[in-house]
């Protein structure tokens, strides 16, 4: 039992029930270990999104960016075979999730991710991100 616990550690979190969340864990995992340009996430917003794929994809990619400039350590992120969510990845869908709502709580879990103070200008493309996918029907739920 305890080597169960022990493979489980790293990867404490559930995968979202919601596939629009799913679908922002695809492009974070394809993003982040890929890069921005990355073949196999624009097909996934294509496929999701339709003709309108161009304003969601940039949109992330500007999120990812953003992340990575204003991060003072590494973002766990796990491969996209992976059936379970690093917490790093966890907290990422609960800003996205909570940025319309709740501001306050997405600002807090942003500074532990990123280990920072100032957050708001990735604040800001959080929240860009998630009006969008609101906008298009895709709302992002935990």
């Amino acid at each position: 039992m305890d080597d169960v616990k022990a493979l489980l550690a790293p990867l404490p979190h559930h995968l979202p029930v919601c596939p629009n969340t799913r679908l922002i864990l695809v492009a974070i995992r394809r993003m982040g270990a890929h890069g921005l340009a990355d073949a196999r996430a624009a097909h996934v917003f294509i496929a999701a999104f339709g003709e309108g794929f161009r304003r969601p994809l940039i949109l992330m990619r500007a999120l990812m960016a953003d992340l990575a400039a204003a991060a003072a350590d590494t973002i766990a992120i796990a491969p996209c075979c992976c059936a379970r969510m690093t917490a790093a990845e966890q907290a990422l869908v609960a800003i996205l999730a909570r940025v319309e709502t709740a501001l306050e709580g997405a600002r807090l879990l942003l500074a532990d991710l990123l280990s920072t103070r100032r957050v708001d200008g990735v604040l800001a493309s959080a929240a860009a991100v998630a009006a969008c996918f609101a906008d298009e029907g895709r709302p992002i739920s935990r």
